[in-house]
């Protein structure tokens, strides 16, 4: 009985570990053809019925489809991508910099005098920031 209750649990362990491997593959499937997919669409270069083709291979017979994709356009696609992921940044920098208070040393001086005539800080105080404002 030992015995039988050893080979369920293998067989229990090896269809796991099947589902496992069947798992990841199918997801990484699924992130190159969207990968693909976005990249077609991100390309300005390729005329619309030629992505129609690409998607209608990929429809129709997507594993050789992906794989001459991945290696007539490999390059440009890496490209594409790079210059995607350079606009994202200077676009995210540009909306940091637009919404971040940007205040001219003027204004900072401004500020400390403020501080200083109140009484707020002291006049060495006063000096140390207008330093830092100028530097």
């Amino acid at each position: 009985m030992n015995v039988v209750s050893a080979e369920r649990l293998f067989d229990g362990f090896l269809g796991l570990f099947w589902l496992l491997i069947w798992t990841f593959l199918f997801v990484t499937y699924l992130m190159v053809l969207f990968q693909i997919f976005g990249d077609l669409f991100r390309d300005r270069q390729l005329g619309g019925g030629a992505k129609a083709l690409w998607i209608i291979g990929l429809i129709v017979m997507p594993f050789l489809v992906m794989l001459i994709y991945v290696v007539v356009r490999g390059r440009g696609m890496a490209e594409r991508q790079l210059g995607a992921v350079r606009q994202a940044q200077t676009e995210t920098d540009q909306y940091i910099k637009s919404v971040a208070s940007t205040s001219s040393p003027t204004d900072q001086i401004t500020s400390a005098k403020a501080l200083l005539d109140t009484g707020s800080i002291t006049p060495a105080e006063f000096d140390q920031l207008k330093a830092t404002a100028l530097a």
